[in-house]
């Protein structure tokens, strides 16, 4: 089976969030379970681009609107990410580094989903599955079965996967124009509240709609920024599949970013180790339990509750509590993460705004604890990252966090969970981390019971298989 993965975004070629991660990982998987998967993004002018080798495998040109844009599509030669990489290049529309924030996105995303389809309606052969990821990717379902000149391609099968329903791609209807020509009795097939909306198109157009976990699917139906009734109307083509990571990417036994490497044999060293390197860095006393943040700077993740609940801990907490934050986004709670060094105890509170993939590796398994206050969280990838490096989640009980992170005081439980994304909630839940703590002969099977769970892409990639399969 031959699925092509369609996606603004994939680890490590660009990265904005987890996006990334699951177009990354998923088709390598597939590809080792004997299936053809293959991936096309945008192709933006990032590092990678200019440190691998690419062929160019295809050139054309479409029209948007009155506008005339050339194209080329290029392939990665040597095959490193463990399936064929595509990169879609539209010389005046996509190049840049940025992903996104353009003030132009809805036209370059759609220009690189119009290039895609002609390129893949000039091939011999058809594919069996288009697997379109979020809104960058969610036109495409519409096109192939509403636009005449795609009319070749109208059988394929389509699967959307949302991975975050509060980005939807909208435009006025006053851009109808860069779509390929369509029977105009059909545009109530693009309609979502008078604008066009491409993730509410893919919804009503594919075959099939995903989640990325079961937990997200079940809040969409009352939360899903406006597409609850379309969610419940189509329920019967919906499906959870709870997303998995990359256990060679992410994996403490053999991760070259480690100031040590470990294992469960190992544990209490290698992570005393990483936890002493973490501290020395940002000046970060080792001897108390430390807590960090990973993650957008935005309320979706709950990073605007940061202050106050680290303010709140600090106070609180009589035998003392570090905090380490890494993140970017929202340039108020940035700035009140900086201010907070003021009021906080020291050494107990230290903050890096921005992003960087290999601290971020050694935070995972340096830090006892990761607070993940998130009022939306469709499945959370770095709860389970702490898992695979033996660092107790700190949770709220949001989308894929409910279905991925059980509390320690439950039968079977490894982590800790919090009902409501508030300082409240979320400092009680800290107050018992503390207490774990100090529980070493507790922590240190629960960490051991963590690290030995099985949240690879196996599990998920044969889920996707039968969905795939059930298509035919």
């Amino acid at each position: 089976m031959e699925i092509i993965h369609i996606s603004a975004e994939c680890y490590p070629v660009a990265k904005v969030g987890g996006l990334a991660d699951v177009v990354g990982a998923l088709p390598k998987y597939q590809q080792q379970n004997g299936d053809i998967a293959k991936v096309v993004i945008p192709c933006y002018k990032t590092r990678f681009l200019f440190e691998n080798e690419f062929e160019l495998v295809h050139q054309g040109g479409i029209w948007m609107g009155s506008q005339w844009r050339h194209f080329n599509v290029i392939k990665e030669k040597h095959n490193k990410l463990g399936f064929d990489l595509y990169l879609v290049d539209i010389p005046g529309l996509l190049d840049n580094e940025q992903v996104y924030g353009h003030h132009n996105d809805p036209e370059r995303f759609l220009g690189f989903q119009i290039a895609t389809l002609d390129w893949i309606r000039s091939w011999r052969h058809r594919p069996d599955v288009l697997h379109c990821h979020d809104h960058h990717a969610a036109l495409i379902p519409f096109m192939i079965t509403q636009c005449s000149s795609y009319a070749r391609l109208e059988d394929i099968p389509t699967v959307l996967t949302i991975h975050n329903a509060q980005y939807q791609g909208q435009f006025g209807w006053d851009r109808w124009q860069w779509l390929p020509a369509f029977d105009w009795w059909k545009s109530g097939l693009l309609d979502w509240d008078h604008a066009i909306n491409p993730l509410a198109s893919a919804i009503k157009c594919s075959w099939r709609v995903t989640t990325v976990s079961p937990g997200y699917l079940d809040e969409l139906m009352f939360s899903a920024a406006g597409l609850e009734s379309l969610l419940q109307g189509e329920k019967q083509k919906c499906s959870g599949i709870l997303n998995g990571i990359d256990t060679e990417v992410w994996n403490p036994a053999d991760d070259e970013q480690l100031p040590k490497n470990y294992t469960t044999r190992n544990l209490a060293g290698g992570k005393k180790a990483n936890k002493e390197a973490l501290c020395s860095r940002f000046g970060l006393n080792p001897d108390l339990p430390l807590v960090s943040f990973i993650g957008r700077l935005v309320g979706e993740k709950g990073a605007d509750l940061l202050p106050g609940i680290i303010g709140q801990a600090d106070y609180e907490t009589d035998h003392g509590i570090s905090f380490l934050v890494l993140g970017s986004g929202d340039p108020y709670v940035a700035w009140q993460l900086e201010e907070l060094k003021t009021y906080v105890r020291q050494p107990n509170y230290n903050v890096y705004i921005g992003y960087d993939e290999a601290l971020s590796h050694c935070i995972y398994a340096g830090s006892d604890f990761l607070l993940m206050p998130s009022r939306v969280e469709p499945c959370g990838l770095n709860q389970l990252y702490a898992l695979r490096y033996g660092t107790v989640p700190v949770v709220r009980m949001a989308g894929g966090l409910k279905d991925t992170v059980i509390d320690f005081g439950d039968e079977g439980g490894y982590g800790i969970r919090f009902m409501h994304p508030s300082v409240a909630d979320a400092c009680h839940a800290l107050r018992r981390s503390v207490e774990l703590f100090q529980q070493k002969s507790q922590l240190g099977e629960l960490r051991r019971k963590m690290m030995k769970l099985d949240f690879s892409w196996k599990k998920s990639a044969r889920q996707y298989a039968d969905l795939y399969s059930s298509l035919k």
